[in-house]
């Protein structure tokens, strides 16, 4: 017995010995390029993921931006939709009801038809602008925007954007209430007030009612209050459209026009 193993001792140290080191190195060098070939596959993969990811959600957010702009632009596109729809800002909402009653409806309507399509106007013109803004997703943006309620992403280009957008698009929209002859219409609207409700008002039972709302105080005497007003609200119902289109096509497959958007909220 004793014999036989120290047989077998002799041909496997032989064994070993006949070995090149090279051999055996070669042996290490393959089980470490292995792990690490496994680790790049594994992190390929992450970043796949993640490329995919950013890249689904910007594409949701392209399509919401393009469905917003020419949706609003269309003829009555803010006039007609309730959801965005511009009245009268405070100021002058307050002196609407005294110059319906005595007669103004027409240059109510007209005051808020060029306001809306002075929106309307200007929305395709933004398309550009808003897409160019929407490079800066970063992949922790993105895990909380797919986790997130159904206008995590609007919230997020929202919040990242807004100002940058106003900035940019308050030329365009200011061009557009020129066009519209907005401030044509306002003064109408001033004059007839001036010339009509006050004397409407002096022959009521409202009179005192009126004076303790002021309502001299509520016509500016110019229209840059009415400008920005305008310029804010025609941006705030961009983003509303933008955030129905988002919950849209996170809730609806028929929406989820793409492998990516399917991939991303499928």
């Amino acid at each position: 017995m004793k014999i036989k193993l120290s047989i077998a001792s002799i041909l496997l140290f032989s064994s070993l010995a006949n070995a090149s080191w090279q051999d055996l190195a070669k042996g290490v060098i393959d089980e470490i390029t292995t792990s690490k070939d496994t680790k790049t596959v594994e992190n390929q993969e992450q970043n796949l993921s993640e490329s995919t990811m950013i890249s689904g959600l910007k594409q949701a957010l392209e399509i919401a931006v393009n469905y917003s702009t020419k949706t609003l632009s269309q003829k009555d596109g803010y006039l007609n939709n309730a959801l965005v729809k511009i009245p009268l800002p405070n100021n002058l909402d307050k002196a609407e009801g005294i110059i319906r009653k005595a007669g103004g409806d027409k240059i109510v309507d007209d005051l808020i038809k060029s306001m809306n399509d002075a929106a309307s106007n200007a929305a395709i013109k933004t398309t550009d602008i808003f897409l160019k803004s929407i490079n800066n997703l970063t992949i922790n943006d993105a895990k909380n925007i797919v986790a997130g309620k159904e206008n995590a992403l609007t919230s997020y280009f929202k919040t990242s954007s807004y100002e940058e957008l106003k900035k940019s698009i308050t030329p365009i929209i200011k061009e557009s209430i020129k066009s519209n002859q907005v401030a044509t219409y306002y003064d109408t609207f001033n004059s007839f007030y001036q010339t009509n409700a006050k004397e409407y008002i002096q022959n009521t039972q409202i009179m005192n009612l009126a004076k303790n709302f002021n309502l001299d105080s509520y016509l500016p005497n110019d229209t840059k209050t009415l400008d920005e007003y305008i310029t804010t609200k025609a941006i705030d119902g961009l983003f509303k459209m933008i955030e129905e289109k988002e919950k849209s096509i996170r809730e609806n497959p028929v929406e989820q026009t793409t492998s990516l958007l399917k991939k991303i909220f499928g």
